[in-house]
């Protein structure tokens, strides 16, 4: 299979394309990315020189660039490219609004033209806005009440698919996974900046009280869900990915202070974000049911695996954090102290 992956060299997109070129060798990869704050070529150090991989570097908004790739003949376009802070949304959602939207539009167009035969959308449950603690998790027919400015860009994106798959006839599957944590995640979210910031003694913010809920999946059972989309999935279907653990972040937080050995003195609460979701849950009956995914990590493990990898892994986050420390951006996350 050939895969024109976009937003290849970010958090999951490179997860996803460490995963397709080792389970699948004889598979092709190019993958598209605009290399922004959180795109890092590190990211795939490990792969990058295998045969089957090449990477572009470009913009998903770009139409002279994304109709110049679309026509090398591929089998599927993935797409992870993406702005994804909720907090940088609420500071500026104008780079949302152009890749998220619009870059998808760019994206959908050349593919209609170059009659890809299957674009797979990576969406997020933010889509679907706040359950209540009673509420059952939300289903694929749940409305979309994005909260957001990155919700409602996202939202505005999987529409877009929707309606290029109903008036086109183009082959699109759209996903929407749960929280995802793992390596390589930029070290403004929430599990690393707190693994991180205790190793180098500094205090991890807490938003609000901490009770917010958060349904939880290691990056690595996203790809394989993703895997099985693309080679079991029915176009203009949506399905909904998992993790099968909700936790709140305050006690993911003490989670991560035990596998770290410190204590709790080290959480320092901040002023809440403005229209922070409580909670987020996803039923994941239709992808287990139909294409007979299964996770194989359990929470425990994974959080211990992905602990561990940061712990050992300090030449990658380092540079990235340094770079943090002269952001403007004003959400307490990369906390400077």
């Amino acid at each position: 299979m050939r895969l024109l992956v976009t937003g290849g060299a970010g958090f999951i997109g490179s997860n996803f394309v460490r995963y397709i070129l080792q389970k699948h060798p004889d598979w092709e990869v190019l993958n598209l990315d605009k290399l922004t704050y959180a795109g890092n070529l590190d990211n795939l150090r490990d792969v990058e020189s295998l045969p089957g991989y090449r990477f572009v570097q470009g913009d998903i908004a770009d139409p002279g660039l994304v109709e110049e790739l679309m026509a090398g003949g591929w089998d599927a376009v993935v797409n992870f490219a993406a702005e994804t802070h909720v907090d940088r949304s609420i500071a500026d959602s104008s780079p949302f609004v152009r890749t998220n939207v619009e870059g998808v539009r760019v994206l959908l167009e050349a593919a209609r033209r170059h009659k890809i035969p299957l674009f797979l959308q990576v969406s997020t449950d933010e889509v679907y806005g706040s359950l209540r603690e009673e509420d059952p998790p939300f289903t694929e027919s749940s409305p979309l009440l994005p909260n957001s400015p990155y919700a409602a860009s996202k939202a505005a994106a999987d529409l877009l698919c929707r309606a290029y798959h109903r008036t086109y006839g183009l082959p699109v599957i759209i996903t929407r996974c749960s929280n995802n944590f793992g390596p390589y995640q930029f070290p403004e979210k929430l599990i690393p900046l707190a693994v991180t910031n205790l190793l180098e003694g500094k205090p991890v913010p807490v938003y609000g009280d901490g009770r917010n809920i958060r349904d939880w999946i290691y990056v690595e059972d996203h790809c394989r869900a993703l895997e099985l989309v693309l080679l079991k999935g029915r176009p203009g279907e949506i399905y909904n990915i998992g993790g099968g653990q909700e936790m709140r972040n305050l006690d993911l937080l003490r989670e991560v202070l035990r596998l770290l050995g410190k204590g709790e003195e080290y959480l320092v609460f901040v002023p809440d974000r403005p229209g922070h979701d409580w909670r987020y849950a996803l039923d994941s009956t239709k992808i287990e049911r139909e294409l007979g995914f299964e996770r194989k990590h359990t929470f425990a493990e994974a959080l211990r695996c992905t602990v561990k990898w940061y712990v050992e892994n300090e030449w990658w986050w380092r540079p990235l954090k340094e770079r943090l420390k002269g952001d403007r951006h004003p959400h307490p996350y990369p906390a400077r102290a």
